[in-house]
């Protein structure tokens, strides 16, 4: 099984383009926020709202087990070293270098070709465009079947819509669908009672997360 990061990753690159559909901003941090939620859903982690296991707000491990997945294990990792962090920090720890991580295991599934180019001759650029749609179509009609057709999603596909909805991408990823039903029904999913509440817990700090770097890259580009 893909990881929850691989499926929203192929989600926000656009096929056609291969580029992403959201920021440089908020594509890293949504990433890092799926591989948090990802080990919330698996009870790997959690936030600690009762202080029993770290101080109260901060992340704790909750098992000494770690994932199959190597990059989920190296977050568990990541999130074990030094004093235990806030939700928001944590995403900020996650999401170093993980973007590029997951990008070559997506490239190496067959899924999207890596394709680099220069503008102006001088400028070094990379696109990813799909050359599989297999998978992502899957992962797709579970999205819409739920966004679209109003079904209950199972908690995988409910995550990927509260990331989804976190970086405001889900009328980008449906561009044919009414914006305004596909937003309020991805905010109203995300905020439902469909999982644990170390998830939703997990939910509201990818929310957070992304809120705060919206603000600090409109101030950094405000002083610019």
């Amino acid at each position: 099984m893909t990881s929850i990061a691989e499926d929203l990753l192929l989600l926000l690159l656009d096929d056609e383009s291969g580029k992403s559909v959201v920021d440089g901003v908020k594509l890293p941090r949504v990433l890092a926020g799926a591989v948090l939620l990802e080990l919330a859903l698996d009870d790997v982690v959690a936030v600690d709202t009762e202080g029993n296991q770290v101080k109260k707000g901060r992340i704790a491990i909750r098992t000494e087990a770690r994932p199959a997945d190597p990059i989920l294990a190296e977050a568990v990792e990541r999130l074990g070293s030094g004093r235990p962090v806030k939700p928001t920090a944590a995403i900020e720890k996650l999401q170093k270098g993980l973007q590029e991580k997951l990008l070559a295991r997506v490239v190496e599934q067959g899924w999207v070709s890596e394709e680099r180019g220069k503008i102006l001759g001088v400028f070094p650029t990379k696109k990813w465009p799909a050359i599989d749609f297999t998978h992502e179509q899957r992962v797709r009609d579970l999205i819409r079947a739920a966004l679209i057709d109003g079904l209950t999603p199972e908690p995988r596909t409910a995550a990927l819509i509260a990331l989804l909805s976190a970086a405001d991408a889900a009328p980008k990823v449906f561009p044919d669908a009414d914006k305004r039903a596909v937003k309020k029904r991805a905010k109203e999913i995300a905020q439902g009672e469909w999982a644990a509440r170390a998830v939703r817990d997990a939910v509201a700090s990818v929310n957070a997360a992304m809120m705060a770097a919206v603000v600090a890259g409109g101030a950094v580009a405000g002083s610019s």
